[in-house]
């Protein structure tokens, strides 16, 4: 299962038909080219070729895996427990001040603004505590402690 914000799976949606529509008839016509010009085991454009419909067909695969499991959720949560599509108030303890994250699914998450995955250790930690709780995971540096200030 994966959650998504309606703005995401917009998002994906329209990259879906493009790999379907454009970027598969582009490699195709590139592929066309490359064979074209002969001697495949040292072709560059046709190995290229071959490499780039690869990894279209696999991003295209994905898309639609995600696309059949999304779940969408919106932004305001009124539980009083943090889900995915709350925004977290929290203090590390022994850190500088609180932060505030957002928990979304694992295609939307952006650690830069704020958004951290439900499935990363912090986010794991925090989905189904209310406010106060203090949760605990373990990092490469050890374990990491924050308590829940708020949640909106």
């Amino acid at each position: 299962m994966e959650y998504l914000s309606a703005e995401k799976l917009k998002e994906l949606e329209h990259e879906l038909e493009q790999l379907r529509t454009v970027k598969r008839k582009e490699v195709a016509e590139n592929l066309e080219f490359a064979k074209s010009l002969g001697d495949f085991s040292e072709n560059a454009e046709y190995i290229q070729a071959r490499e780039d419909q690869a990894n279209i067909e696999e991003r295209i695969a994905k898309l639609e895996t995600i696309l059949t499991s999304a779940v969408v959720v919106s932004g305001k949560r009124q539980s009083g427990v943090v889900e995915v599509g709350s925004t977290v108030l929290v203090q590390k303890e022994g850190g500088n001040g609180p932060q505030r994250f957002h928990l979304v699914g694992s295609e939307e998450s952006d650690m830069a603004s704020g958004k951290i995955s439900n499935t990363s250790p912090l986010g794991s930690a925090l989905h189904g505590k209310k406010k106060g709780d203090t949760v605990a995971f373990k990092s490469p540096k050890g374990t990491v402690k924050y308590s829940i200030l708020d949640i909106e």
